[in-house]
């Protein structure tokens, strides 16, 4: 049978369940890593490790918003079938995210020390914060086009690849990493420099891996001449990229900006509110996984649609789409009720902290099926170059509904549970206001291939 043929609701899922499979595998990577270093060199070496959280979630964001820009071009070139569209976008991609990359790695390697210091990273650490921040960020180009071929790939709907490049770097880190703490083999001992070179091993393994694979099966984006030729920059088709990819990945900084004030709001209820606050995320982070992930497949699937030049098929995509949000997260939601104590209990033994963030779970936890059809109308929009309003709309909740809410809501009889009442009042805001623009602005403009 031919794939094409296949329902839509089927084609769907097979692209999805490999994108949520490789979402949830990188967040478990993370958590895997922090276990290492805190077990077997300590806590400092942890502290180390996080003081640089910030400046990666940062590069990662750009990174990101720059895959989104081209994953959109790519998914519409791919669904007209120019596959010489597709290398020009990917090689256009490619060169400006090596040019990122080296830019970083200079700033990184001359500058590490002093890029420590104003992040505020404590005098005991500071010297191993630095050697570790160092490594990381000269490894960053390798670690830019890891991001970039993956994202690039599921524009051409391809998630089973990423996903095996994920399995891979994640084995080969998770590896070397006690390797290089214990010195194994006759290795060296590295400390929590470790960390950062079992990091680099991961994505170079993949690269090298993905080069052979991808010619050998002689796939769309395979390194070859005309991808080659393809990497000189063409700076019309970059400023497009950007156009499109910026919002997304500057909606991420302030995302993370207002997740940094709502821990400080927490904070001010004590140790248990803090835990409870790092143990909630967690369970909300593996519902929240599939939900953008079905926003993720939703506007790889109408950037087709468009290139295609079959803009009848976006109504249907989308019914697709939030109809798998109900039934996914709308599952996972369900479960998380039915055994909230027993999935608290694993991040938490004390029964009293247990049962506070079991009580804000409930509070806030059905709102994510509506923060994934929030995801879904974005990621529609988003794959017709419509950009600005997705973005201004989840700003607008963010800044004007979840920060102000929480921050009065958390000063009344409500106090701790006030902060999650707010979040389930912008993630709902959020579904309205989307639902709102794409019913009523959106389908009434014209739909065409940006390229």
């Amino acid at each position: 049978m031919n794939p094409v043929s296949k329902p839509l609701w089927q084609r769907f899922t097979i692209f999805l369940v490999p994108l949520m499979a490789s979402n949830i595998l990188q967040a478990l990577s993370g958590t895997v890593n922090s276990i290492y270093i805190g077990q077997m060199i300590g806590v400092e070496a942890l502290a180390a490790t996080a003081t640089f959280f910030p400046i990666m979630f940062f590069l990662m964001s750009f990174i990101i918003g720059l895959s989104a820009g081209s994953t959109i071009l790519i998914g519409q070139a791919w669904g007209a079938r120019n596959l010489d569209k597709v290398k020009q976008v990917a090689g256009t991609t490619l060169t400006a995210t090596i040019a990122l990359g080296v830019l970083v790695a200079i700033v990184g390697g001359v500058w590490a020390e002093q890029i420590m210091t104003v992040l505020g990273a404590p005098d005991n650490i500071r010297a191993i914060s630095v050697g570790y921040a160092r490594i990381m960020l000269i490894g960053m180009p390798g670690f830019f086009i890891f991001l970039v071929v993956t994202s690039v790939l599921r524009g051409v709907g391809d998630t089973v690849t990423p996903l095996f490049s994920l399995i891979l770097s994640m084995t080969v880190s998770l590896l070397v990493t006690p390797a290089l703490i214990q010195g194994w083999f006759g290795l060296p001992q590295l400390g929590v420099n470790a960390a950062a070179w079992a990091f680099i091993s991961g994505f170079v393994s993949v690269l090298l891996f993905l080069f052979f694979y991808m010619r050998a099966r002689k796939m769309p984006l395979a390194p070859d001449a005309v991808l080659l030729r393809a990497m000189i920059p063409d700076f019309k088709l970059l400023g497009l990229i950007l156009k499109l990819g910026v919002p997304a990945g500057l909606q991420m900084v302030i995302s993370s900006v207002a997740g940094i004030v709502v821990v400080g709001l927490v904070n001010r209820f004590g140790s248990d509110a803090t835990a409870a606050y790092g143990a909630l995320g967690q369970v909300m982070s593996y519902v929240q996984f599939p939900a953008m992930s079905i926003g993720i497949a939703a506007s790889i699937f109408a950037a087709q649609a468009i290139g295609a030049g079959q803009v009848g098929q976006l109504g249907a995509i989308t019914r697709t789409a939030l109809l798998l949000n109900l039934v996914i997260t709308g599952a996972l939601v369900a479960l998380a009720y039915l055994f909230s104590e027993h999935l608290v209990a694993l991040f938490i033994t004390d029964p009293e902290v247990v049962a506070l963030t079991e009580t804000l779970l409930h509070v806030v936890l059905w709102s994510m099926i509506c923060f994934g059809w929030s995801v879904v109308f974005s990621g529609i929009m988003r794959a017709s170059g419509t950009v600005y309003a997705p973005m201004l709309l989840s700003l607008a909740c963010i800044l004007f509904i979840e920060l102000p809410g929480a921050v009065w809501l958390s000063g009344t009889s409500l106090g701790l549970t006030g902060i999650w009442v707010a979040y389930a009042a912008s993630f709902t805001m959020m579904l309205v206001l989307q639902a709102g623009w794409y019913q009523f602005v959106w389908k009434k403009k014209k739909i065409k291939a940006l390229i």
